[in-house]
């Protein structure tokens, strides 16, 4: 059970916060203001949940109270059903509280950046990452987000052997942060004559977006910036005008590339905020390997070498290998409708990591 006491401490913030968000300094200062607005918006879904919890809790205390009751047999029989209902529903809400009671992770709320790359399995590598491509694009379409796209290699055969685009709205990188590893493909090419199915993959990346209050310095002398012509399908200025822009950022070898834009100073823009990106990803990776940190669980950590799922065609089927889940749905989920999948994936999540925080206080309890 949640202690109320631990409850009524966390919710003292949320007057706190309404006074200094009232305050006009607070409003001055836009950066801080956006940060006490999050943190208020969580703190009110924590003590919506809280309400729920408690309220549950009293009306099952004080029906066990009256169950007990051998005074008067019909108000105890009344009372026992009560309870029956009661305990069915606190579990749930106990366990809602909890998870809203968990630190956010900051990136949830941001936009994200992701990369889609044509792995083994040749010309249909390419043509399935196409077709990950239309699947992230109609799932950003179902939730309102944008696609904002910032470079493409083609392939001859159609597909691509590289697609690198934003995806900004509510919460994109929450609903997007466990794509990132290999997505495996099994199915019979449209050149293949035998009906032999093929197996090839895609890798994907996805990243929390740097945004302008992040600490992200970039000297001009660790940077080296190339301006080439642009290439594949695009605006009246592609392939006629210098106006791609790739940028090496030497101190950690990450390549970064722009060519969706006419302007090249637009796509060079644009390639310095996908860098300020990676670089951001870079250095919280290099941080939790220096804590050990980062609960590697299979959902949570991210492993871009990792096989994370498998698209057999010829069965319908779609299996995430991290949570053994398996879906006869590909065709709806190609169309978009990956939203089952997602809840299943933070669920786990979810679950993996209430587990470490009551792994954590049973610790300190010892």
């Amino acid at each position: 059970m949640i202690d109320r006491d631990y409850i009524e401490k966390v919710l003292t913030r949320v007057p706190e916060l309404e006074t200094t968000l009232s305050d006009p300094a607070t409003a001055a200062n836009q950066n801080l203001f956006r940060k006490l607005v999050k943190e208020h918006a969580a703190l009110k879904r924590i003590e919506k949940k809280a309400q729920r919890y408690l309220s549950l809790k009293e009306r099952l205390d004080e029906n066990r109270q009256l169950a007990s009751d051998e005074t008067d047999p019909e108000l105890a029989e009344l009372a026992q059903g009560e309870i029956e209902e009661l305990e069915t529903d606190l579990p749930d809400a106990e366990r809602d509280l909890m998870v809203a009671l968990l630190p956010e992770n900051p990136d949830e709320g941001r936009n994200a950046v992701m990369e889609i790359r044509a792995g083994t399995g040749g010309d249909e590598a390419a043509l399935f990452a196409g077709d990950l491509f239309r699947m992230y694009n109609r799932h950003a379409e179902a939730h309102g987000w944008k696609i904002g796209m910032i470079s493409a290699s083609t392939s001859e055969v159609g597909g691509y052997k590289e697609v690198v685009f934003s995806v900004e709205g509510e919460r994109a990188f929450g609903g997007l942060q466990y794509e990132s590893g290999v997505h495996r493909v099994q199915r019979v090419p449209v050149t293949e004559s035998s009906g032999r199915i093929h197996t090839s993959a895609s890798t994907v990346a996805v990243f929390p977006q740097a945004e302008a209050d992040d600490d992200i310095t970039i000297a001009p002398d660790e940077i080296r910036i190339d301006i080439y012509r642009s290439s594949g399908p695009g605006g009246q200025s592609v392939n006629t005008t210098d106006s791609a822009v790739r940028i090496n950022h030497l101190p950690t070898g990450i390549v970064v590339q722009c060519q969706d834009e006419k302007s090249q100073h637009r796509n060079k823009e644009k390639a310095m905020s996908v860098l300020k990106t990676r670089i951001l990803d870079h250095k919280r990776r290099e941080e939790a390997a220096r804590k050990g940190d980062a609960r590697r669980s299979q959902i949570g950590s991210g492993d871009r070498s990792e096989r994370i799922r498998t698209y057999n065609y010829p069965q319908n089927r779609v299996t995430d290998h991290r949570i053994n889940l398996t879906l006869y749905s590909l065709d709806r989920i190609l169309e978009g409708e990956l939203q089952e999948l997602v809840n299943a994936l933070q669920n786990s999540d979810t679950d993996a990591r209430l587990q470490e925080e009551l792994g954590r206080a049973a610790g300190k309890e010892t």
